[in-house]
């Protein structure tokens, strides 16, 4: 039986653990243009599940609700993971956006071999985003020749 999912998510999403998830939904909005979609609190008050869109994507930006989960804040700003978002436009000045809102750039927008230009920025917590746009499209040959390296499974 196939139930059509009335929260219209897309294939993968993402969670992001944080020690004040109320704090990280305004200011990754402001930083970086996601939009809340959802926000779940107790009767106390507390957040207990937020969702945020960018684009076709979405994250869910909740609190370290168990001993397993926790944002880099809590662990000495080690990522086990990184968030990658694409645009489809616009990098140079995201990235402008992002430092305004308080972001650490970590590395500056950049072109790279494999035709994408990037960014990274570490967020109040100590989440490291990266945000990716193409800018030409390269033939994989060019990609092995520019970088040195083996490629297999190109996806262009």
């Amino acid at each position: 039986m196939t139930v059509d999912d009335p929260f219209k998510h897309s294939t993968l999403g993402s969670g992001i653990f944080y020690t004040d998830p109320r704090a990280a939904l305004i200011w990754l909005e402001k930083a970086f243009g996601f939009e809340p979609s959802m926000a779940v609190s107790d009767a106390d008050g507390r957040l207990v599940h937020s969702e945020m869109r960018f684009g076709d994507g979405y994250i869910f930006v909740d609190s370290e609700w168990a001993d397993h989960v926790a944002s880099p804040a809590s662990v000495a700003g080690k990522n086990t993971q990184s968030v990658y978002v694409r645009l489809k436009d616009g990098i140079d000045a995201h990235c402008d956006r992002a430092r305004a809102a308080g972001a650490g750039i970590v590395q500056e927008p950049a072109d790279q071999f494999y035709g994408e230009r990037q960014y990274r920025a570490r967020d109040p917590e100590g989440h490291v985003w990266t945000f990716s746009q193409t800018v030409r499209s390269i033939p994989r040959e060019e990609a092995e020749q520019l970088s040195g390296l083996l490629i297999e499974g190109w996806h262009r």
